[in-house]
């Protein structure tokens, strides 16, 4: 009895003994599981770093693109300028050269005025006389020069019988008016006055009636 006692308390201790023992495969387990959160740590930790070169990366593209696009803005600007300040160039020097053909255009026919005048001077003197040749090459020539001066702007202000008006008469005298109507008017013209392209070339010297 005494010898059973003592087998039913082995077996319990060998019960105890292997229920405190722990199973080689439990342990393996515990192991793997430890293993693959360590690789899953190491995994996010080198997920992290790779999201932060990355933003790095971005916010170094994206300011390299902003000053790309500062420079371009600028580019642009001094273009426009450049463009504004030339066509402003361009325009200033089509207006000089006009200017300057038009006042060499106005001093070349200002200078050809006297030669008109003479030939003024001569036809009205030749209406008295009897040489028809001389009248006739006379009054051509005057025609001839006075129309290729109208095509180049130049005309006649046409004074006598009108009012004497400032902008276009230079009163040299008074004379006593033969009638009423004809106080203030311009009774006689000393120098024909002319016009070229609008503008006066010459005034008109005239005899103003008082």
């Amino acid at each position: 009895m005494k010898k059973q006692k003592e087998e039913e308390l082995g077996k319990k201790g060998s019960q105890v003994k292997s229920e405190e023992t722990p199973c080689p495969e439990h342990k393996e387990c515990e192991n793997t599981d430890k293993k693959s959160c360590r690789e899953e740590e190491s995994c996010q930790k080198g997920e992290d770093k790779e999201c932060k070169k990355l933003e790095e990366k971005i916010t170094a593209l994206e300011n390299e693109k902003k000053s790309v696009e500062e420079k371009l803005a600028k580019e642009k600007d001094d273009y426009v300028r450049l463009m504004a300040e030339f066509e402003t160039f361009r325009r200033r020097s089509s207006e000089d050269r006009l200017n300057l053909i038009s006042s060499a255009a106005a001093d070349t026919i200002k200078g050809l005025l006297p030669v008109l005048d003479d030939c003024e001077r001569a036809m009205e003197i030749l209406e008295k006389s009897s040489d028809e040749a001389a009248k006739e090459g006379t009054s051509l020539i005057y025609t001839k020069l006075m129309e290729y001066l109208k095509t180049r702007g130049l005309a006649k202000i046409e004074a006598k019988g009108e009012d004497f008006n400032t902008d276009f008469h230079e009163a040299v005298t008074q004379f006593p008016a033969p009638s009423e109507d004809m106080k203030g008017k311009v009774i006689d013209v000393v120098q024909t006055g002319y016009m070229l392209n609008g503008k006066i070339l010459r005034y008109a010297k005239v005899v103003v009636g008082a």
